[in-house]
C-alpha cells in the first residue's frame, strides 16, 4: 500500500517536471518569433521607403 505521502510526493514531482518542460517550451518558442520578427521588420522598413519614393515620385 503507497503511502499518502509517497503520492503527494510522486504528484508534486510530476508537476514539477511538466512546468519544466513548459518553460523550455515557452522560451524556446520566444526566441523562435524573435527571430521570425526581425526579417519581417526589415521588410516593411524597404517598403515603407519604396511607398515614400513613390509618392514623391507623383507628387513631382
Amino acid at each position: 500500500m503507497v503511502n499518502i505521502g509517497d503520492g503527494l510526493f510522486q504528484i508534486v514531482s510530476l508537476i514539477f517536471l511538466a512546468g519544466i518542460f513548459a518553460v523550455a517550451y515557452i522560451l524556446i518558442r520566444s526566441l523562435i518569433s524573435k527571430q521570425k520578427s526581425k526579417p519581417t521588420d526589415i521588410v516593411e522598413q524597404k517598403l515603407d521607403r519604396i511607398i515614400n519614393l513613390l509618392e514623391k515620385d507623383k507628387k513631382e
